[in-house]
């Protein structure tokens, strides 16, 4: 199978690649990074913008049949209103490309948060759930428009298998991603009085997962989820770091200072909150099996990114 990798680049998309690669897959990817070692073992990467002519020529001359779209950024690390291009614009041309070039498969690989934070939410979210709580977290809107305007494509696209999955965060070795870079530091910040769920995964479960999405040529809304949730007091103890708690007041003042993590305002709502999600259509439809447990993943992150020394 020809799979193409928007966002290419990434730290979970080269080891996607690289095991797509692997299995006897051809692979080739987009993304304005570079990746030097790609071609070293046959992958072919397209230096440029999704959302650019440049990359529809990739869909026309190269002709994949499967498409895994990660090409979009996380809520803190790209600001305001590029952020909204990048993320809805770059998906809203990569369906558009796929429609007109013959592209069977697409896997929109999303993120948990879709649903949001909020003191009123079911503690596991299912997929025929709206999301909530954009007016305390707006930084989620764009991810969550690009979430939803791929799903339109299961009734716009229907000659186009496309699956949706929603991702928890992630955490392994070298340890990149929101969660991961959060708890990069000696001292991270916690809110006085909650101490919410979070799920995580390995890196290489992640890759598993997304193996067999694509094997299984799934259509639909799928919540992705490897080990029982944990708190989040417990994950930054285990990976070696101090947990600070303050009130969130106080932590709002202190975000990007004195050590801590520069961090959205908004994003101070999943530290009081958990989300949460119910991932059975998923197991059933791929017979997923993650292989790291809690205990491996925290192990992991704490050898391959190791507390400063100050």
């Amino acid at each position: 199978m020809r799979v193409l990798i928007p966002g290419i680049s990434g730290g979970i998309a080269r080891k996607l690649a690289l095991r797509l690669h692997e299995a006897g897959h051809q692979v080739a990817g987009i993304d304005i990074r570079p990746w030097e070692e790609a071609r070293e073992v046959g992958i072919e990467v397209f230096r440029g913008d999704v959302r650019k002519r440049a990359a529809e020529d990739v869909f026309r001359r190269w002709r994949p049949e499967a498409v895994v779209h990660m090409a979009t950024v996380t809520a803190f690390t790209v600001q305001g209103a590029e952020r909204g291009r990048i993320n809805l614009d770059g998906t809203k041309a990569l369906f558009d490309h796929c429609a007109a070039h013959g592209v069977k498969q697409i896997l929109f690989v999303g993120r948990h948060t879709f649903y949001g934070a909020a003191p009123d939410s079911p503690l596991y979210h299912s997929e025929d759930e709206p999301p909530r709580a954009l007016e305390a977290i707006p930084e989620l809107a764009d991810l969550v428009a690009a979430d939803l305007y791929a799903a339109t494509a299961l009734w716009r696209f229907p000659k186009l298998t496309t699956a949706v999955l929603r991702l928890p965060y992630t955490l392994g070795a070298p340890g990149t991603g929101t969660l991961a870079s959060f708890i990069r530091g000696r001292r991270v910040p916690l809110v006085l009085g909650y101490d919410p769920l979070f799920h995580v995964l390995q890196e290489e479960d992640v890759v598993a997962a997304l193996m067999l999405a694509l094997e299984k040529g799934l259509r639909g809304i799928f919540n992705v989820a490897g080990p029982p949730p944990i708190p989040l007091s417990v994950i930054v103890r285990e990976t070696g770091r101090t947990g600070i708690p303050l009130p969130a007041p106080a932590l709002r003042l202190l975000l990007g200072r004195g050590g801590f993590p520069r961090l959205s305002v908004g994003a101070l709502e999943h530290l009081r909150y958990p989300i949460v999600v119910d991932n059975r259509r998923f197991l059933e439809a791929t017979g997923f099996e993650y292989q790291s447990s809690v205990a491996d993943i925290l192990r992991i992150y704490r050898e391959s990114a190791p507390v400063p020394r100050s």
